[in-house]
């Protein structure tokens, strides 16, 4: 009976890492082909600007994205050879892989905490709340990730020595809560982000202007918040089993995060640019940062990655360098 078990256990630890071997080359061709298909509008929208944060954090997410699935890829594959595998190298490198692919969500969400702090027209009480519980996160992350790794040699020890393709798909412990922190803080951003829209359909309705949620929907970026954490809290649930759908790698996440990313940006850095005349609305713009200086003016006009209000004559630090607006 127990011969049995321990020939049903590898079977199902030799079926796990198959699968990894399967899903890996569909997100790096997944991601190729979206890079492929949107490089005409990054030369043309992103290219032509001077470095700044828009820029460097979309060439950082976008680059680091691919690197990222061509070092997913090679892993998986490397590993799958007879020798390669050890003790100590499984552990070593289940913790790596889960930094860099932390290394890559914490860049987005840094895009999105931007985009929270553009939509709350420059808040700075926003953004201290959000980059407090950002630390929190990624704190919480870290020793989760310590904790795991400590615990994870023992955990492999029994199964390290089996003929698999690769280190034993083995979740213990607290493994589960891994991404939770992230899943949490990307939950209150996609909060923010879905109060500011409610709170502008309101305004709107009460005004008796006509409400487009779809528009409301696409200017505050909600789809891509809300997508982001979908795949946060699906993540969650593989690794918990409850989706009973057999853990298939990084890379698919890795890819859709790269893809829903790099897209909000591009579209923002496209209405952006064909935002260059004033207007008597405010459209949704870019996360990049404004300095607000007190002055009155008599107008309020949207210029690309910032809002002048009616209040104050901003320092814009637009795509291509700082330029100082007045509007009497």
């Amino acid at each position: 009976m127990s011969f049995q078990f321990n020939v049903a256990a590898f079977i199902a630890l030799f079926r796990g890492s198959i699968i990894p071997l399967r899903s890996c080359l569909p997100g790096l061709v997944w991601v190729l082909h979206d890079y492929f298909l949107t490089i005409e509008d990054e030369i043309r929208y992103i290219w032509p600007h001077k470095w700044n944060v828009g820029k460097i954090l979309y060439i950082w997410i976008r680059y680091y994205g691919i690197a990222l699935l061509v070092f997913d890829v090679t892993q998986i594959h490397l590993f799958s050879r007879p020798g390669i595998t050890n003790d100590t190298v499984c552990v070593a490198m289940d913790s790596i892989i889960r930094i860099v692919g932390a290394i890559s969500l914490w860049s987005i969400e840094i895009v999105m905490q931007l985009r929270i702090y553009a939509l709350y027209s420059c808040s700075r009480r926003v953004a201290f709340i959000n980059f407090v519980l950002f630390l929190g996160s990624i704190a919480g992350f870290l020793w989760i990730l310590v904790h795991n790794a400590v615990r994870r040699q023992s955990v492999i020890a029994q199964a390290i020595h089996l003929p698999l393709p690769g280190c034993p798909s083995i979740h213990s412990g607290i493994e589960w809560a891994q991404w939770i922190p992230a899943t949490a803080f990307e939950g209150i951003l996609l909060g923010w982000a879905l109060f500011k829209t409610t709170k502008s359909s309101l305004g709107r309705w009460q005004e008796g202007s006509e409400i487009s949620i779809y528009s409301l929907i696409l200017r505050d970026n909600l789809l891509y918040f809300f997508g982001i954490t979908c795949l946060l809290i699906f993540n969650n649930l593989m690794v918990v089993g409850v989706t009973k759908i057999p853990w298939f790698s990084y890379s698919p996440f890795h890819a859709a995060m790269e893809i829903m990313t790099s897209r909000m940006i591009i579209n923002l850095y496209k209405v952006a640019s064909k935002t260059k005349t004033p207007s008597t609305e405010a459209s949704y713009v870019a996360p990049i940062t404004t300095l607000p200086i007190n002055s009155p003016v008599k107008s309020t006009s949207t210029y690309p990655f910032a809002t002048l209000t009616q209040d104050n004559e901003t320092l814009v630090l637009m795509a291509d360098g700082p330029r100082h607006r007045s509007f009497v």
